[in-house]
């Protein structure tokens, strides 16, 4: 989009809403307000911030509990798998990358770290795993319907195939600045995606709910030509733990409150810094105006290029672009996590990877989110099975290679339950 099609855009969004600019100068007067007590309290406790529950618990946590996870938006959930099972993983994605050695791909190409494979045994096993689909299911019934009654089946989970890491102690990693998945310009462009933060572009930003199923279900959240980007609709994001890994040894990092953060980046692009925004006058609310004639939404990528090698995001966050959220403070790590621990993280919540790994062992997980079924997911599932039993990447990869030469590849036969066939669309 050229400058003058996203100030178009701007300005019909503020004509599609009455009394659009007083509503909206209020509203981000009080969200900034707000931002300043809670990122105060987040820098304070650090990792205590963010909460963690038991996997036996989930079935009895009590509605202020699910409150407190909801309003985090990055939760840890506990001994989703048993230990010894986790560990065994981690001694097979050892055992993988040694065996393939000269030929797996991954990045950094001459240390690979983050590997570019999907499906070792232990990544289709975790996947698999009875413990890891009903912790998906739990995690997608935070979500609810709204008046539309949308398409989805909170209750049976799908699988998105995704890759693993192994990260080494020392090695440095600055390819995930904070940054939001699941959409950039999107969110204000496309009608139905836009439709979730109608609340928030009403003025009406403490009725916005991060959990409402409307507007999600069959909006566009990718642009063709801009990279890492899911093409599926994810509740949760998510990974699985197979190593035990504290804050600075290369773990993520989030924003977690996100129901502070959504409506301030929504709001963020119809209004200009009068003083230096890099300045502490920044901060203060009397210092930006209501503004429709600039093109930038804040942290959206304007170039189709952006995020080649695993570089940029189509969607980063800086404390230029949004002051207001204090990053370098308010960005903190997960706490300490153990094997068979499983991290989520909100679709919308904004988040990184840690430039530094300081521990002494190697920081591995594999990335598992949790998918609903939903029309789109179940269009992406079908495509992603015919390509699993080739061997090749799921369709939100790069194609052009298989895996079936690799020692150690797991086929469709390593899929024990018919839930988890499901799940992976091998099986009505």
């Amino acid at each position: 989009m050229n400058d003058q099609s996203l100030i178009q855009l701007k300005r019909d969004i503020a004509a599609s809403i009455p009394d659009f600019e007083a509503k909206v100068t209020r509203a981000f007067s009080e969200v900034i307000s707000e931002l300043a007590r809670v990122n105060a309290d987040i820098a304070a406790k650090g990792p205590d911030y963010i909460p963690s529950v038991n996997s036996s618990d989930l079935s009895s946590l009590d509605p202020s509990t699910i409150d407190h996870l909801k309003r985090t938006g990055t939760f840890i959930v506990r001994s989703v798998v048993p230990r010894a099972e986790a560990d065994q993983w981690r001694n097979d994605l050892r055992s993988f990358v040694d065996a393939n050695r000269s030929t797996v791909e991954g990045t950094p190409a001459e240390n690979p770290q983050y590997f570019q494979i999907f499906y070792t045994k232990p990544q289709v096993a975790a996947r698999a795993h009875q413990g890891v689909l009903a912790t998906q299911t739990w995690c997608n019934n935070l979500y609810s319907h709204s008046a539309e009654a949308e398409p989805v089946d909170l209750s049976t989970p799908l699988t998105y195939v995704d890759r693993f890491r192994m990260r080494q102690p020392g090695f440095a990693w600055g390819a995930h600045p904070p940054h939001m998945d699941g959409g950039a310009i999107e969110r204000w462009r496309d009608p139905r995606f836009r439709s979730c933060f109608t609340d928030i572009l009403n003025g009406n930003w403490k009725q916005y709910d991060s959990y409402s199923l409307k507007g999600r279900i069959g909006g566009t959240t990718s642009t063709p030509g801009q990279p890492n980007q899911a093409s599926v609709f994810r509740t949760f994001q998510g990974w699985l733990a197979v190593s035990e890994t504290a804050p600075s040894e290369g773990t993520l990092k989030v924003f977690p409150a996100i129901q502070l953060s959504t409506p301030y980046i929504i709001l963020r692009p119809f209004f200009t810094c009068t003083v230096d925004p890099s300045g502490p006058g920044a901060l203060d609310a009397k210092n930006w105006k209501f503004d429709l004639s600039q093109p930038d939404f804040q942290g959206v990528s304007r170039d189709d290029s952006a995020g080649v090698a695993g570089a940029a995001r189509p969607f980063e966050f800086n404390p230029v672009t949004h002051p207001h959220l204090s990053l370098e403070t308010s960005m903190i790590s997960v706490p300490r996590v153990y094997p068979g621990d499983m991290v989520f993280w909100q679709a919308d919540v904004v988040h990184a990877v840690e430039k530094e790994h300081n521990g002494k062992g190697d920081s591995s997980v594999m990335y598992i989110p949790a998918v609903p079924v939903c029309p789109q997911n179940i269009e992406y599932v079908a495509k992603q099975a015919a390509l699993f039993e080739k061997g090749c990447p799921p369709p939100d990869f790069p194609q052009g290679r298989t895996e079936l030469e690799y020692a150690l590849h797991a086929t469709k036969e390593d899929v024990g339950s018919d839930m988890a066939r499901r799940a992976m669309g091998l099986a009505q």
